[in-house]
């Protein structure tokens, strides 16, 4: 069996990891210039109560951030639940938790998905299930609890989803539309734009070949995402494009697309 396919229902991240790649979730205090209303409730309890509910801990990793905010910083942890698919097409169901400790995020829940093929873990938004927001008040841990198992109970609906983006074909001219509407998303209004929009319908890989929905809508994501795409810089010079990692516009741009593609179905 493919390696990365049996990591996406095996295993989890130790403890010991996620110490290493996000201390900012097992902070023993926020940090000193939040408000007095704020809450604070590390992040590390909230996994262990997930992790209690059958969420495992694969991914994890935080925003760069001045060294008095390194130890509070926003960070992103992927969950997902053993051997759970969402339909044929190999897509793995994943819990995502976004929180900080310097008074810059709610604890947020969103729907994601991973597709071991291409590892580009989609983070995706389908109707009110996909985000769910937890202040920094009241019983946070019940209310994060509470809020992954809603959005779990929900992926059916992202199931049936993708199955209607894998038989909806786009002509030639459709697909440059939609790869001109995420390039939007990519560098919004002001921004230099490097490459034309037919780059992002360049596959990597034979098995990403299609024209429906579902296989032009990874193509883009996983190019935009990932980067690696050659350019001209704002002075005329060659330059390749970077991945995302910025959690913010990593889930605004995956948002965003998201929400593209589902207009193509006319949702």
């Amino acid at each position: 069996m493919n390696t990365e396919f049996s990591s996406a229902f095996e295993g989890s991240l130790p403890v010991e990891r996620l110490q290493h790649q996000v201390p900012a979730a097992f902070a023993a205090n926020a940090h000193p210039r939040v408000s007095a209303k704020y809450l604070f409730i590390s992040t590390a309890e909230v996994i262990q109560a997930l992790m209690s509910e059958g969420f495992m801990p694969v991914n994890a990793r935080q925003t760069r951030a001045r060294e008095e905010r390194v130890g509070f910083t926003r960070h992103m942890i992927r969950f997902r639940q053993p051997r759970t698919t969402l339909d044929l097409r190999e897509v793995v169901p994943e819990l995502v938790l976004i929180n900080a400790h310097d008074g810059t995020s709610f604890y947020q829940l969103r729907a994601g998905l991973y597709r071991p093929l291409c590892t580009n873990g989609l983070i995706t938004r389908l109707g009110d299930f996909g985000v769910v927001h937890v202040p920094h008040r009241g019983n946070i841990i019940a209310n994060v609890v509470e809020g992954a198992h809603r959005i779990m109970d929900g992926f059916h609906n992202i199931g049936e989803a993708i199955e209607r983006m894998a038989v909806t074909m786009l002509c030639e001219e459709q697909q440059l539309a939609f790869a001109e509407e995420a390039l939007r998303i990519r560098y919004r209004e002001g921004d230099h734009v490097p490459y034309s929009a037919g780059r992002l319908l360049e596959t990597r890989r034979s098995v990403d070949h299609g024209d429906d929905v579902w296989h032009v809508y990874n193509v883009i994501q996983e190019n935009m995402m990932r980067g690696g795409i050659a350019g001209t810089s704002r002075k005329g010079r060659a330059t390749r494009t970077r991945s995302i990692r910025a959690i913010q516009e990593d889930v605004r741009i995956n948002t965003e697309l998201w929400g593209l593609a589902m207009r193509q179905l006319g949702v």
